[in-house]
């Protein structure tokens, strides 16, 4: 059955947008195509369409809905996906970009910003939402990329990870980041399993309270349900990672739905920290060695690392963490808190792109459906990082950030793997 909004989409769309779109075509150079016989799966609650037509207008999308009720402009570019299906570009709330090669961090550079872009949209993750790290190359990336010609992942970024010794330091340095126009302020409250020290509750709120005076949100890396609990009453936005030391409590949900709290579960950081004690099957996979360094692989297979990492303490935690983090994503999603699709890739060793990939897989074996991991790396995800009035559904207006299937995500979410094609502002990505 097609949605209401569908109808209203032919008439107000269609109907008013599909009229400037003949307007424009015959007064302006604008490029425009449209992409038909199409199964779309929009990111929204609506029904999938069948033989739908999506019209790109300069990058971003001017109708879209059925193929009958869609005008396509005279001498319009027409691509014909034979109806394979299409979902909206992933975004990755939690990821970084620049600043590895190998298995080694320190090496951030303008290149290695747009290699790592470009590998996330080879997997068909569109959009990514740098939490830490971040330098000018990174910047200049985001400032660089509201145009019709982009072919490579959106970057948004949070800069420097600050972690202030006083109240005056951590005023200090979130005006820092202000000044370098971050996109989120980024903390963490974590001992590193008893390892280091962890910022004390008037450090952080000190940082929530300037971030908020200066317009930004904080996000905050945290490993224990207390520290959570602490740091939402101080009023931070954004929990981005899973609760792991034990499940979470009738308390916690309802902070977290008072304020409308985000959650990002990043299971597949938790996979990274012990998964390398053998070979993981996912390296034989020629959709895995499409885009890694096989020196990188070699390393990751040499007998003494992997003996190192089967009898690592923190290893072994982490990996019970990760049976607490999926029982958590399950108990939090039940109860209606927003989750945000993070994969924390990008450090060594968390492969972009097809960690993401990984990432709906393990979401759904921890009890989302299908759907619900779809719309949590989408919708829910653009949503949590306030970007949902540019990408995260198929819309019009919005950037036209999609990915061609082989086959249905929604009845088998492994086939988010199967991707035909990847297309940013329209621009089909090099794969």
């Amino acid at each position: 059955m097609i949605q209401p909004r569908f109808a209203v989409l032919s008439v107000a769309v269609l109907g008013a947008a599909g009229l400037s779109l003949l307007a424009v075509s015959a007064q302006s150079p604008s490029r425009m195509i449209a992409f038909t016989d199409a199964r779309v799966v929009d990111g929204t609650d609506a029904t999938p369409i069948d033989n739908a037509t999506i019209v790109v207008r300069d990058g971003k999308i001017a109708a879209i809905g059925p193929s009958a009720r869609v005008t396509v402009p005279a001498n319009t570019q027409r691509v014909a996906l034979n109806g394979k299906t299409v979902i909206p570009g992933l975004v990755n709330a939690h990821g970084h970009v620049g600043n590895t090669v190998g298995l080694q961090q320190g090496h951030y550079s303008a290149e290695n910003v747009l290699r790592d872009l470009k590998t996330y949209a080879a997997y068909g993750v569109t959009t990514v939402y740098s939490l830490g790290d971040d330098q000018e190359a990174g910047f200049k990336a985001r400032d660089s990329q509201n145009t019709p010609s982009l072919d490579r992942a959106r970057l948004f970024a949070a800069g420097p990870v600050l972690a202030p010794k006083s109240v005056d330091e951590a005023k200090k340095l979130v005006d820092d980041n202000v000044a370098m126009n971050v996109d989120i302020i980024k903390i963490r409250v974590d001992d590193n399993l008893g390892t280091t020290a962890k910022m004390p509750p008037d450090i952080y709120k000190a940082v929530i309270d300037e971030a908020h005076r200066k317009g930004k949100r904080v996000a905050v890396h945290l490993f224990y349900l207390e520290d959570a609990k602490g740091v939402l009453d101080a009023g931070a936005d954004f929990i981005a990672h899973s609760v792991r030391d034990k499940d979470v409590d009738d308390a916690f949900i309802a902070m977290m739905k008072r304020r409308n709290v985000c959650y990002c579960p990043t299971l597949m950081r938790e996979v990274s920290t012990f998964v390398y004690e053998s070979t993981p099957s996912w390296f034989s996979d020629p959709l895995f060695l499409k885009h890694v360094d096989p020196k990188t692989i070699e390393q990751l297979k040499e007998p003494a690392r992997q003996e190192q990492m089967k009898n690592s303490k923190q290893a072994q935690r982490y990996k019970a963490g990760l049976e607490v983090a999926n029982r958590n994503l399950k108990k939090l999603s039940d109860a209606g808190v927003p989750i945000a699709m993070g994969t924390d890739t990008g450090p060594p060793a968390r492969f972009q792109g097809y960690f993401e990939q990984m990432e709906l897989e393990m979401m759904v074996k921890a009890g989302l459906t299908p759907r619900q991991s779809l719309i949590a790396s989408t919708r829910d995800a653009a949503r949590c990082q306030k970007l949902d009035d540019q990408v995260g559904t198929l819309e019009p207006n919005k950037w036209a950030d999609f990915v061609v299937l082989n086959a249905d995500p929604l009845a088998d979410v492994s086939n988010i793997r199967k991707i035909d094609a990847v297309y940013v502002a329209g621009n089909k990505v090099d794969r």
